[in-house]
């Protein structure tokens, strides 16, 4: 009976939909705090940013109403105006569905594998997923379109496959190295970029009817120098807070950015160039995303989680070290942050070390070595 549940594509959606309801539920009825700050202030940045918008006032300040800058394009505050009119209640709910829902479709339509293993890669990034909906943020919508321009290549369609990667790179920037994929693509190339120089062009003047062209261009300016000042913020949970916590080092975060893009993309030539499976390729670029970001978080992991699951499942005899590794990655994921752990450890050990992103960065390794000596050719997508 356990068996034919969790084999249930009805019982993935019926789990997600609840996670998704939830957990909403339970930030919203938390309440605020005495400084007037709700547990899900995520949402009500993301909520806030088309009223700023809309009043011509700069959305990438600091504003009484939220606790922390918005930081993504003025497009996506455009796509939060419908949200501004409900109750909170109702918006939060529809937020987090926004971000399950989507993911689980994607999910249950990779390329390549069978629909057991894709009922499983579901189930088993759902803990991580509940992390990223308790912080009302938006890294499931980010995987449910970064995979889904997979998705959409694979079956040949251009105009969708171009409108997740923009719609990718306008709600998280990062989201641009998704076109990374279109490399194995090659008949689809011209056609996909042409789709996605349009869709780019629709996005970018989305708030010009809001704003007009001088706002328009000052909304620009507005974000370009938050993202400026944004960069030296922090660290987070990347390599460069790995070498921080671990070894005392503090390296250039372009230069260390830099050098593990040139790792991905020499992954990527190398790959298509020997016609090997793209799956690493794949796995290796969701990883890359969170680990290279100097401000990745816990809910953002989400994605690197995708990538690990979708790396585990494409073997087709999983090794002992293989499990291993993907039962490190859980528990140090999808586990650390939670109550599964006592509070001192957290504080002591886990969060100083950083230690929820160093399996990831030794799997984004290990997929590089992969991608070196795996002679498996490719037999998933004849498309060259």
């Amino acid at each position: 009976m356990t068996g034919s549940f969790f084999r249930s594509p009805k019982a993935l959606w019926l789990v997600y939909s609840l996670a998704a309801v939830l957990t909403a539920w339970q930030k919203w009825s938390m309440g605020f705090d005495e400084k007037g700050f709700s547990k899900y202030e995520n949402y009500r940045i993301f909520k806030y940013s088309w009223k700023h918008l809309i009043e011509g006032s700069n959305p990438y300040i600091l504003h009484p109403e939220t606790w922390d800058l918005f930081k993504y394009s003025p497009a996506f505050a455009i796509w939060m105006g419908p949200f501004s009119v409900l109750p909170d209640v109702v918006g939060v709910v529809l937020w987090n569905l926004l971000n399950a829902l989507p993911l689980l479709y994607v999910l249950l339509h990779l390329p390549g594998f069978s629909a057991s293993n894709r009922q499983w890669i579901a189930w088993l990034v759902l803990p991580e997923l509940l992390i990223s909906l308790q912080n009302t943020q938006s890294n499931g919508l980010t995987a449910a379109w970064m995979l889904g321009t997979w998705v959409a290549l694979d079956r040949g369609n251009s105009l969708m496959a171009a409108a997740a990667w923009t719609a990718g790179i306008f709600l998280k920037l990062f989201g641009i190295f998704a076109g990374l994929f279109l490399v194995f693509y090659r008949p689809l190339w011209w056609k996909t970029a042409g789709w996605a120089a349009l869709w780019g062009l629709l996005l970018g003047l989305l708030p010009l009817p809001f704003v007009g062209w001088e706002g328009l261009l000052r909304l620009y300016q507005w974000w370009w120098e938050m993202l400026k000042n944004d960069h030296s913020a922090s660290m987070g949970l990347s390599v460069v807070g790995w070498l921080h916590s671990w070894f005392g080092l503090e390296p250039a975060k372009l230069l260390v950015t830099a050098l593990g893009l040139g790792l991905q993309l020499a992954a990527v030539v190398w790959t298509y160039w020997k016609k090997k499976s793209m799956v690493p390729i794949v796995a290796g670029v969701l990883i890359w995303v969170v680990i290279f970001n100097h401000k990745a978080e816990s809910p953002t992991f989400i994605i690197a989680m995708c990538g690990a699951a979708i790396w585990y499942f494409s073997q087709k005899s999983p090794r002992f070290y293989t499990k291993l590794s993907f039962g490190l990655i859980l528990v140090c994921s999808s586990l650390t942050p939670t109550d599964v752990f006592p509070a001192e450890w957290r504080r002591m050990l886990i969060q100083p070390y950083v230690l929820k992103a160093v399996p990831f960065i030794l799997l984004w390794v290990w997929l590089l070595f992969d991608t070196i000596k795996n002679d498996e050719q490719r037999t998933d997508l004849e498309v060259f």
